[in-house]
């Protein structure tokens, strides 16, 4: 059983701007690649929600990273129900949509055909290969939009999404609160168990109608996830945000980590591994608190490799 603790991205803007995680020497893509991955056992990818992800791409991730590091991939964000530009399409998949679907300013899943729905799902997948062949891939994490509903139709979304996935472990995050409500949870734990995807417990701020409870349970045997965004309660709510890191600006202090660290172990006795993912991410506020929460855990948590093929890193 392992715990892996790492953060959403290595590439945002703010961190890179503060220069307090990256060395002067780690001065361009691959180099802040592998530095983080000398720090870090897990990160989690998030520019493939925001477009589909590439084999040129997956392949260098690979080639960058020592051999025990994985990669959660966050699913392209039509994929979960939100809202897309169509201009985030391949080309030739755009042009096969119907032309009034073509011409909108956002399309969503339900817009497209059956086939081309299952296209969008076998070159997602089919991009992640280089990662999947090197032993890489770790979970493809879907968090569906805030209007995904306990519908019959979402929840058959779901279980497409899983058979789509078929072969990788899927993660699932609600952002709707009514699936993980008291009356429902009970019910959307089995549903997941069943479909054997793991569930997100998730940290932050209660008491708006976009909250979502932590809910402390494993749902596959083999994985749990942690998602920490923090608990910035002014920033929560906030409208016209330019960067995530606008909303998710938090700093864990000491006895917040102690805390979620109880949990933490309390997931690793049930589940074969736990994933714990610091979202905040503004500067380096994760990384920090990464690092603060792996040495909290001490034995428990996964140390990151240094054997990136013989090569000498100049860190």
């Amino acid at each position: 059983m392992a715990i892996r603790v790492g953060t959403v991205s290595w590439t945002d803007k703010t961190l890179i701007d503060c220069k307090r995680f990256y060395p002067a020497l780690a001065n361009n893509a691959e180099k802040r690649l592998k530095y983080y991955a000398s720090r870090f056992p897990l990160v989690e990818v998030d520019s493939s929600y925001y477009a589909m992800p590439s084999v040129s791409n997956a392949d260098l991730w690979a080639q960058r990273t020592p051999a025990n590091f994985q990669m959660n991939i966050k699913a392209f964000r039509l994929m979960t129900g939100h809202q897309t530009p169509p201009d985030l399409l391949p080309p030739d998949l755009l042009a096969s949509l119907p032309p009034d679907t073509r011409s909108k300013r956002m399309v969503y899943l339900s817009d497209f055909p059956k086939d081309l729905k299952d296209e969008v799902f076998k070159r997602y997948l089919a991009a992640l290969t280089p990662l999947r062949d090197a032993g890489k891939l770790g979970l493809i994490h879907f968090q569906f939009a805030p209007w995904f509903l306990r519908s019959s139709r979402d929840k058959a979304h779901i279980a497409y999404c899983v058979e789509k996935m078929a072969g990788c472990e899927v993660s699932v995050e609600f952002r709707n609160n009514t699936w993980l409500a008291p009356e429902h949870v009970d019910e959307t734990l089995a549903m997941l168990r069943d479909l054997g995807v793991t569930h997100t417990t998730v940290d932050e701020p209660q008491g708006f109608k976009n909250s979502v409870p932590a809910v402390w349970a494993v749902t596959n045997p083999r994985r749990a996830l942690v998602r920490l965004h923090g608990r910035n309660y002014e920033t929560w709510d906030i409208k016209g945000a330019t960067a995530a890191s606008d909303r998710f600006n938090y700093d864990y202090p000491q006895l917040e980590l102690e805390g979620l660290a109880e949990g933490i172990r309390r997931l690793n006795g049930e589940a074969g591994d736990v994933d714990v993912i610091f979202n905040n991410n503004h500067e380096d506020q994760g990384q920090r608190n990464a690092q603060t929460l792996m040495d909290i855990l001490g034995a428990l948590a996964v140390q990151p490799s240094l054997d990136f093929g013989g090569e000498e890193l100049p860190f």
